[in-house]
């Protein structure tokens, strides 16, 4: 068998703690032989759940934690005073080496916070960004930053369309990814003062492929496999195209319910109906992961089910398996000290 992919869960993270994260993570072990899960929580809790499956026992693993981070707590302040959190534990267990992965639904902030401050930065890589992977017309695209930089710089708008590009091409299989920059219109003029920097130092990076300015409907038609941002535009973006299809969706399964010929036709196209709107369901690429760190750090919506977390862990045996850190490393020019 290949080497065991071992991920630390902060399994008491989200408003569906511990049961979906515990039944998404399992149904991911029973489909991947590779996978080695740490559930780190209240042990008699996730015990609670566990017995509800059936799974390999050498696959699973329970590491008792008694704290957790709540979601309205200060990150800093508790990523330091908590040490017997979840989050806290289950973040120890990749800088030390024990696990390769750490998948939680908790805190966005503190998930941050304990990324940046536990697990260490890669040497070179300024800020790590957040990248979610975004539904599109034609398939999906890679959005960072959504969340981790608000005030970002040239240089690292740079980093991103780099480190973006290498996990595109590693973990979806794309040759030569497009890279674009998203701005307010398409011309080169347009846009705020970083946009207006950042333009000419994209355009003249030979590690990455720009192909220019995309306004919001270009990023949502699929126009670039990697849209750069700062996380100000870029969860802008991300929360709008969210709502919207949640509406939409809505919208939908509400017409088709409302009379009987409606019923009658929504079941001649459910198939198809089915398929449409899957296309359009973010959960399907598991979470985010915050790129450029020494280990994988992965954050899901903090409403994950049981298949969010299910597709977050077996990203992280793509990741693993694709050496993204190390091409990572790679890829990201350290300056001469």
């Amino acid at each position: 068998m290949s080497e065991m992919v071992r991920i630390a869960l902060d399994a008491m993270g989200g408003d569906n703690a511990p049961g979906e994260i515990v039944k998404g993570a399992v149904q991911a072990a029973n489909e991947d032989g590779r996978i080695k899960l740490f559930f780190v929580g209240r042990q008699e809790a996730i015990a609670a759940e566990l017995e509800k499956y059936t799974y390999h026992p050498e696959q699973v693993e329970i590491v008792n934690a008694t704290e957790v981070i709540e979601t309205g707590e200060p990150p800093v302040m508790a990523i330091r005073k908590k040490k017997e959190s979840s989050m806290v534990k289950a973040l120890m267990m990749v800088k030390e080496g024990r696990c390769d992965a750490y998948v939680s639904a908790g805190s966005t902030g503190a998930t941050l916070v304990g990324g940046q401050i536990l697990v260490g930065r890669i040497k070179g890589v300024e800020r790590p960004p957040l990248a979610p992977m975004i539904p599109t017309a034609s398939g999906a695209s890679l959005l960072l930053d959504c969340g981790a930089n608000v005030d970002a710089k040239p240089s690292n708008l740079v980093q991103f369309a780099k480190m973006g590009s290498v996990y595109m091409k590693n973990v979806l299989g794309i040759d030569r990814p497009t890279v674009g920059l998203l701005n307010i219109g398409a011309e080169e003029e347009k846009g705020n003062a970083l946009v207006k920097e950042v333009f000419p130092l994209l355009e003249h990076c030979p590690d990455i492929n720009f192909i220019g300015n995309m306004e919001p409907k270009d990023a949502l038609s699929g126009k670039a496999d990697v849209i750069v941002s700062e996380a100000f535009a870029g969860n802008i973006l991300l929360k709008s195209y969210e709502a919207t299809a949640g509406i939409l969706l809505r919208e939908v399964k509400s017409c088709m319910k409302s009379t009987l010929k409606t019923k009658i036709g929504a079941l001649l196209i459910k198939k198809k109906l089915k398929d449409t709107l899957g296309k359009f369901d973010a959960s399907e690429y598991g979470g985010a992961p915050l790129l450029g760190l020494n280990g994988l750090v992965v954050k899901a919506h903090g409403s994950s089910k049981a298949k969010e977390i299910h597709n977050a862990c077996l990203q992280c045996v793509t990741f693993k398996e694709q050496r993204i850190c190390d091409q990572i490393k790679e890829i990201i020019r350290v300056k001469d000290e």
